[in-house]
């Protein structure tokens, strides 16, 4: 009985973090100006403050955006929360807790919408990966999604 319930609850957690039938358009660095050749064969090109994706500058706002924090909540509770507490316990992968102190705007949302090539090369990543055990899955989240989740992590982090 035990085996089944661990069999159960593992399948469910791996389809909750599993991909989404693909809605939002995948990156394509070859069609990315800022993409570079060089950064996708080279890892020791790879910027650990910016991640690898698209996104090289994000615009915070001084003040949150409750609106979006509040979408953000809303992509969060069905695509992140299975894996992510808002605290700084590790559920299956790390919590969320100060993640926007220690990460810069450009690295998470590059993350979120490109998890793959930062796993493979970014070495806090990596050891992330030794703990948890478990790959992020790319959830192939818009681009808005991703700023959404931002915000909401900004809030779960105190921003007012």
């Amino acid at each position: 009985m035990k085996k089944l319930l661990l069999t159960v609850l593992a399948l469910s957690l791996m389809t909750a973090c599993g991909k989404k039938e693909k809605e939002a358009e995948e990156y394509n660095p070859a069609a990315d100006p800022t993409a570079t050749e060089t950064t996708a064969k080279d890892p020791s090109s790879y910027d650990p403050k910016r991640g690898e994706g698209k996104f090289t500058t994000v615009e915070l706002g001084a003040t949150l955006d409750q609106a979006m924090a509040s979408k953000g909540e809303e992509v969060a509770a069905v695509k992140c929360t299975s894996c992510h507490k808002m605290t700084d316990e590790k559920l299956v992968g790390p919590g969320w807790k100060g993640v926007t102190e220690r990460r810069r705007p450009e690295w998470i949302m590059n993350f979120i919408t490109n998890p793959d090539p930062m796993i493979d090369k970014d070495p806090e990543v990596q050891a992330q990966l030794e703990i948890c055990l478990v790959r992020m899955p790319n959830q192939g989240l818009s681009d808005d999604d991703a700023r959404h989740i931002l915000e909401y992590m900004r809030k779960n982090d105190g921003v007012k």
